[in-house]
C-alpha cells in the first residue's frame, strides 16, 4: 500500500486495535523518509482547520503523535471505537488531501498485507494521579 493510498490504514479482519470500542488507546508506528523530520513537524504545527474538524467529527480525541529520529508513535482515543473512525475518516475527501500532502514524507505505514503498523500494549502501570 502506498502512503497515499491510507488514512488509517485498513481495517483489519481479525480482532485487534482496529476493532478498539470507544474510549479504548490505539498505538500505530509510521516511518519518515531521511530528511522529511522538519516538514513533518512544520505541517502538523500547520494542521488544516476541515483536518482538525474532520478528527472531531470522527470522534479522534486524545490523539498524540511522538517522534523518535524516523520512527512516528501515534496514539489516539475514538468516542465511537476505531472502526467507526476508519470509516469517517476513509471516506473523507479532506483525509484524501491531508494524507497525499504528506505522502512523499513516509518510508513506512503499513506491513507487506498493508495492515497498519499496530503497536501492541505490554505494560501499564495506572499509578495514583495527584489529588
Amino acid at each position: 500500500m502506498s502512503p497515499a493510498d491510507a488514512s488509517f490504514g485498513p481495517v483489519a479482519a481479525t480482532p485487534g486495535p482496529a476493532d478498539a470500542g470507544p474510549g479504548v488507546q490505539v498505538c500505530h508506528l509510521y516511518r519518515l523518509r531521511p530528511g522529511a523530520e522538519a516538514e513533518y513537524e512544520r505541517r502538523h504545527a500547520e494542521i488544516w482547520p476541515e483536518m482538525s474538524a474532520l478528527l472531531d467529527e470522527a470522534g479522534i480525541y486524545d490523539y498524540h503523535i511522538h517522534r523518535h529520529g524516523l520512527l512516528l508513535i501515534c496514539v489516539l482515543r475514538t468516542r465511537h471505537g476505531f472502526r467507526h473512525a476508519s470509516r469517517v475518516t476513509d471516506g473523507s475527501p479532506v483525509q484524501r488531501r491531508w494524507t497525499e500532502s504528506l505522502a512523499h514524507l513516509f518510508a513506512e505505514i503499513a506491513d507487506a498485507d498493508g495492515e497498519p503498523l499496530w503497536a501492541y500494549p505490554v505494560f501499564h502501570h495506572p499509578g495514583h494521579p495527584p489529588p
